[in-house]
């Protein structure tokens, strides 16, 4: 269960794990089974883990006063879910963390990360690495939402994501690119992409 994080590490950081490191990686970060359909993290609750996808998908969301659903991501394998204003000031989140397959993670806590960023030169590198490219990525995503059409927003995902129209259903990839299920649908058909 542990490979594909210590591969992780080793790729973003470009620096190979000994087999000591590896032991405190693995004392650190606690394995979790979740259900489709369970939540990770749901409002009001305060997140007090970061859990990296090992197996399966998750999704992140708020719900607005109206009931309405708003994806803000998905996660798949390799990839990390967590509210990080909530994990790291340690306030209650205003999202649901649900798990849209049957997933595995590996769960650590805001002080066990810290620690192993003192102590392993590889986790530090790769938790650097890591927040540039969700820093990067969240100025993309603003960006498109403020600048792009709705066909370019679905376009940019089919490139960007291709299995995320594959694996997720089309209401919580409408929500995901701020648009209706019926304007996905339409713009969609009017592509030929009927996937």
């Amino acid at each position: 269960m542990f490979e594909i994080l210590f591969t992780y590490f080793e790729n973003k950081s470009g620096k190979s794990l000994n087999n000591e490191e590896r032991k405190q990686v693995e004392q650190k970060f606690k394995p979790k089974k979740l259900r489709k359909r369970q939540y990770l993290l749901q409002e009001g609750e305060v997140c007090k883990y970061s859990g990296f996808i090992v197996s399966g998908a998750a999704r992140m969301f708020t719900i607005d006063e109206k009931g309405r659903e708003h994806v803000v991501r998905f996660g798949v394998e390799g990839w990390w879910m967590c509210d990080s204003e909530s994990y790291t000031s340690g306030e209650p989140t205003t999202f649901f963390i649900e798990m849209l397959e049957d997933t595995e993670l590996l769960l650590i806590t805001w002080e066990d990360i810290q620690e192993l960023n003192d102590s392993i030169p590889a986790v530090a590198m790769a938790t650097k690495a890591m927040d540039k490219n969700s820093f990067i990525s969240s100025q993309k995503r603003i960006h498109s939402a403020i600048s792009l059409t709705a066909e370019e927003r679905y376009e940019d995902l089919i490139k960007t994501y291709p299995s995320f129209v594959l694996r997720f259903p089309q209401n919580m990839i409408a929500s995901y690119l701020g648009i209706s299920p019926e304007t996905l649908s339409r713009i969609r058909k009017n592509a030929g992409n009927l996937k």
